[in-house]
């Protein structure tokens, strides 16, 4: 059974998931209308795995005996002045998930709830990924730079990544892990 404190703040991240999966589809739709389908590519995915995540946790609440409350979601923002200030927010956006999955953590220590903990484990591996993988795309972005044909560069390599993640996907679902 979860204390009433960790119950609290697994709702909140149920919040904070169906936050960021409504902010990558607002951020995809922005990409698809830019023409950079590569990134749009990429943010639907993205969106699509923010739920995902919200799912498990209101799916790990519910088998815990507690109840999975579903917030209404905040209006995400829409406009971007660049692909650069898009992914800034991005690796912002994965930092506050992060520091969010942290506090939960912090709080399933602090009650004594090792299932909990446990089950937090796989989003802690998660984040560290999600941010790695924000910060080899801003890296990228960086090395490319803001010239002409920036756009259309940064588009492929963001869809190298699709393909990529794509192909692992498509191994793990042979291997049997998905």
């Amino acid at each position: 059974m979860l204390s009433e404190k960790t119950l609290e703040a697994l709702n909140k991240q149920i919040a904070l998931e169906g936050n960021a999966s409504a902010s990558y589809l607002a951020m995809a739709s922005w990409c698809e209308r830019e023409g950079l389908n590569g990134c749009a590519t990429f943010f639907y995915d993205q969106s699509a795995e923010e739920r995902m995540h919200m799912m498990k946790i209101i799916h790990y609440i519910n088998e815990m005996d507690g109840h999975a409350i579903i917030s209404a979601q905040d209006q995400p923002k829409g406009e971007y002045d660049s692909v650069q200030e898009l992914f800034k927010a991005v690796y912002a956006q994965e930092k506050a998930v992060t520091s969010a999955i942290y506090k939960l953590l912090s709080i399933s220590d602090e009650e004594n709830d090792h299932s909990t903990t446990l089950f937090l484990q796989w989003y802690v591996a998660e984040q560290r990924e999600e941010e790695a993988q924000i910060r080899t795309i801003l890296d990228k972005i960086k090395l490319i730079g803001t010239g002409g044909q920036s756009l259309y560069f940064i588009d492929q390599e963001v869809d190298k990544i699709n393909q990529q993640r794509g192909q692992e996907e498509a191994a793990a679902g042979e291997e049997g892990l998905i």
